[in-house]
């Protein structure tokens, strides 16, 4: 079965959340990890062979463009003591449209492991990239993480995280 290593500098990760005062939004690049999959001649993932995947990104990544709010994020995460955030992937089933797939995995933040499911969309790219992309809603306060307050500033405990990966096969098999 190909691995394909995510690559850190094409993938990207959007964050969103919203304050009394403002919204706040985080944009970075850095995911790394790999996914396990085959696709059949088609390009469609062969639900016959269970596939697996890791992404991981460093919480140091995660900056908004205000130093003060930025650093607040850092000590609510404990960033020193879980300096990353991670996924697995553990199912990955047919959805509604030819390259839409439901995917399950657990992620872990702050040391919290959470099980979450959403769609995704999942197709390649050339012989050799595939493409994820996908968004869901998180609610910080299931990570045992309260939402940052700044004096009267304050953050909603949903988020709203995109992401819009590429993977390279790594074993020369796509």
């Amino acid at each position: 079965m190909p691995r394909y290593e995510i690559d850190p500098d094409r993938s990207r990760v959007w964050i969103d959340a919203r304050s009394n005062v403002h919204p706040i939004h985080s944009e970075t690049d850095g995911l790394g990890g790999y996914v396990d999959l085959q696709l059949d001649p088609n390009g469609a993932i062969d639900p016959s062979v269970p596939p697996s995947g890791k992404v991981t990104l460093k919480v140091v990544r995660l900056q908004s463009g205000n130093r003060l709010e930025d650093r607040e994020l850092q000590k609510r995460i404990d960033a020193r003591r879980f300096p990353s955030i991670e996924g697995v992937l553990e199912s990955v089933t047919a959805g509604p449209d030819s390259d839409s797939y439901t995917v399950a995995g657990t992620v872990t933040f702050r040391g919290v492991s959470c099980r979450h499911e959403d769609f995704m969309s999942i197709r390649g790219i050339d012989e050799r990239t595939i493409q994820l992309e996908g968004s869901s809603r998180f609610d910080i306060k299931t990570f045992g993480m309260g939402p940052p307050k700044i004096l009267l500033f304050r953050v909603e405990p949903e988020v709203d995280i995109r992401v819009d990966i590429y993977a390279v096969d790594s074993t020369g098999e796509a």
